[in-house]
């Protein structure tokens, strides 16, 4: 039998406290003169705004700085378009969401728009690595006259590098709030073999990317027809629906370049040029 034994005078050891990335950031823009400015920015931990200059509004593009997601990494996303204000919020790369040993990794958005606001929400996609665990939550409040729009893209797995996301877990939380009342939700949660579970018909028939476009305003069910148009040259499954001052249009392609490809005009040319 072997035992091990140590001086008196020495503490027990602890199991190291694992570095965890958390950040923050509060932009509010505000309008005066027939011009949008930007009256806030608060930042805190790894999480950055960078402001570039752009004719038509604020446009703010989040960074973080950690160059990555990693298990129980947590981050906090708030912004507000003033009344009358223009304000676009993006990314400059895709988000990545690394290995976990177990930790959920969390991320809160809630976004504002005021009397007369126009406010985009538009990051670039999400790459979810084997074994990643993600939950997202949205909560977007908006004046009855306010119009937004959002379009996410999510990938599960790395096709470049053979890799599938055979396990981990996917949560997308959105609530979108209309003159204080809801209007729509939306839940999206895949946990345990990922990729069986997308090969499934009834869930993504094989399908390892997906991204859905929603616009809320006063004129999104007019719409209906033009982004039906937009999808008519698509090669991955795609539709668009709309009712009660909402548009929704999803996709589901088998990797990010049929996506993009696809998905590039709805959302970044075709409502987001015309959104006034």
């Amino acid at each position: 039998m072997m035992s091990a034994a140590s001086w008196p005078s020495e503490a027990p050891r602890s199991a190291p406290v694992r570095q965890r990335s958390q950040g923050s950031v509060r932009v509010t823009a505000a309008a005066s003169g027939g011009r949008t400015h930007l009256e806030g920015l608060a930042e805190s931990g790894s999480l950055r705004a960078r402001m570039p200059r752009v004719s038509d509004g604020v446009e703010a593009v989040l960074v973080n700085t950690a160059g990555g997601v990693a298990c129980g990494d947590y981050f906090s996303i708030s912004a507000e378009a003033g009344e009358g204000a223009r304000l676009t919020l993006a990314t400059p790369a895709a988000e990545k969401v690394y290995r976990s040993d177990g930790a959920v990794s969390r991320i809160d958005v809630h976004l504002t728009a005021q009397a007369g606001a126009v406010l985009h929400w538009l990051p670039q996609e999400t790459i979810l690595f084997d074994e990643a665990r993600l939950a997202r939550s949205y909560l977007v409040e908006l004046a009855p006259d306010a119009r937004f729009l959002s379009f996410e893209a999510v990938v599960c797995g790395r096709a470049a590098r053979g890799e599938a996301m055979a396990g981990g877990l996917v949560s997308d939380q959105w609530r979108v709030r209309r003159g204080g009342e809801l209007v729509y939700a939306d839940a999206f949660r895949l946990a345990g073999p990922i990729s069986s579970l997308l090969a499934r018909p009834a869930i993504a028939r094989g399908a390892a990317a997906f991204a859905t476009c929603l616009y809320v305003a006063p004129d999104a069910e007019s719409r209906l027809e033009e982004a039906r148009d937009l999808l008519a040259g698509a090669t991955c499954e795609a539709g668009a629906s709309a009712w009660n001052g909402l548009l929704v249009v999803r996709w589901l392609a088998a990797d990010i370049e049929t996506l993009r490809r696809d998905a590039r005009h709805a959302p970044r040319v075709g409502l987001l040029s015309r959104t006034s």
